[in-house]
């Protein structure tokens, strides 16, 4: 019998619970697909728990740090298993927000400029960016800790909560228009979804929540020229992060045309998660894609 895939799942971060669902969707979609499978909760004790199940491969559905941010996937070159998504350098990348941007700036990519709210003061940002500002943990997953301000008392009480989920906080310029997002698979891009959310933004409560409203629609009115546009941007942006396998990426589009938000490198596997659900439009059904994922899977 070939040896057991091993889905790593649910870890330490606040992102545990999502994690969970992700993990045991993308191992029933493995068991289907005639895969056996070693489901571990990875913590601490992860390298032991790899030996002990035999596996020669690893589906990563870890969101958050720990998972998502390059140490997993060093603990899995160390021990030269193949495993999906990205690697080490495109995790760590991803996984902050503010670097990603960084890097997109000097790629001449679109993205929305920010401050840094651990090197300038508060009082700095609307000079800077005007109002409103969307506040952000730089290393946080899942839409944990953001909030949108519209004035000083809200900014600080925004920049408190962020920094609750981490120490690198950041003010980031508001755009308003159409929130889209753009699935990468294999080095090609899924057809674009655009979010019609009615929290004001994408957040926590809108990607898990099922009674939250939240509409995921395309086409997605904004014309095939714009989605290709969308397309070419988000691969371009994953790229210049060094990320590999598939991942997603979340865009605005508005009056200063598209703007690049973030790339998640281990997006959400759930019932209500984006990447299936483009997948989906390109006819890609879940356990297929589930194992084209796997396919990728590389070994350093």
């Amino acid at each position: 019998m070939s040896a057991p895939v091993a889905v790593l799942y649910g870890g330490p971060s606040a992102e545990r619970a999502i994690s969970l669902k992700s993990g045991e969707a993308v191992a029933g979609a493995l068991e289907r697909r005639g895969h056996a499978v070693a489901r571990i909760d990875a913590g601490r004790d992860l390298p032991e728990r790899l030996r002990e199940s035999g596996a020669d491969r690893a589906w990563v559905a870890l969101h958050g740090p720990f998972g998502e941010d390059g140490v997993v996937q060093g603990c899995l070159e160390t021990m030269g298993l193949a495993y999906t998504g990205s690697g080490v350098l495109g995790s760590a990348l991803a996984m902050d927000k503010l670097r990603s941007k960084r890097v997109w700036q000097a790629a001449e990519l679109p993205t929305p400029p920010v401050v840094d709210l651990g090197l300038e003061p508060l009082e700095t940002v609307p000079a800077r960016l005007g109002w409103p500002v969307m506040v952000k943990p730089a290393r946080s997953g899942s839409s944990l800790g953001m909030a949108r301000a519209d004035g000083p008392e809200a900014l600080r009480t925004a920049w408190e909560s962020a920094r609750s989920y981490d120490d690198t906080v950041f003010a980031e310029s508001w755009v308003d228009g159409v929130e889209v997002t753009v699935g990468v698979l294999e080095g090609e891009a899924l057809p674009v979804l655009r979010l019609e959310v009615q929290r004001g933004f994408y957040d926590y409560t809108a990607k898990y929540e099922s009674g939250a409203g939240t509409q995921y629609l395309h086409p997605t009115g904004l014309g095939a020229e714009v989605e290709e546009f969308c397309q070419s941007v988000a691969l371009d942006a994953f790229r210049a992060l060094d990320c590999r396998g598939w991942g997603r990426v979340d865009m605005m589009v508005g009056e200063s045309g598209v703007q690049v938000i973030e790339v998640n490198t281990i997006p959400g596997m759930t019932e209500h998660s984006l990447v299936p659900k483009a997948a989906a439009h390109a006819g890609i059904g879940f356990d297929e894609l589930v194992e084209r994922i796997l396919g990728a899977a590389v070994r350093a």
